[in-house]
Formats: structure tokens, sequence, C-alpha cells
């Protein structure tokens, strides 16, 4: 199976607080009908996200992407990242 065949569901994020010192970023997500907040603690490399309805879906991938880009992510900035799977 090829990956253009798998299933994708687009995720937008918003950054609402950032704390360099603290090491930490917050936000929210929104991916199809789910809507999360989270809290990217990112020198423990920890990743708290509610509510709990459907964050096995998200956890990863957005861990993944707060990972790949924390440092390039804003207060106020709005950004967006692709799901492999359909929610």
């Amino acid at each position: 199976m090829s990956s253009r065949s798998l299933p994708e569901t687009t995720a937008y994020v918003r950054i609402t607080k950032q704390s360099w010192h603290l090491g930490n970023l917050e936000g929210e997500v929104k991916a199809a009908n789910y809507h999360w907040q989270f809290q990217w603690r990112f020198r423990q490399k920890k990743l708290l996200i509610q509510p709990s309805l459907g964050r096995a879906l998200i956890q990863e991938p957005l861990g993944r992407f707060l990972e790949h880009c924390d440092y390039q992510l804003e207060p106020g900035g709005d950004y967006m990242f692709t799901v492999r799977t359909q929610m």
C-alpha cells in the first residue's frame, strides 16, 4: 500500500503561550470534529493533552510535529500538519 492511498486528516495548531525560560509551549489543536488543548514541556519531552476523548488519535502525530518544529512556533501562529488516519 503506497502512502498516497492512506487516509489523511489535516490537523490545525494554534500556539497560545510560549516560555523559553520554563521550556513550555501551550496551544490548541483541531482535527476533524476533535478539539484539544495541549501543553508541550519540551525540555522534558512531555506532552499533555486535554480532554482525553480522542487523545490517542493525536498524541503521537502532534508530538512528532512539536519536536520537529518547536523552535519555529510562535504565540498567535497558526500551523497545520497531516495525520495519516481518518478521524
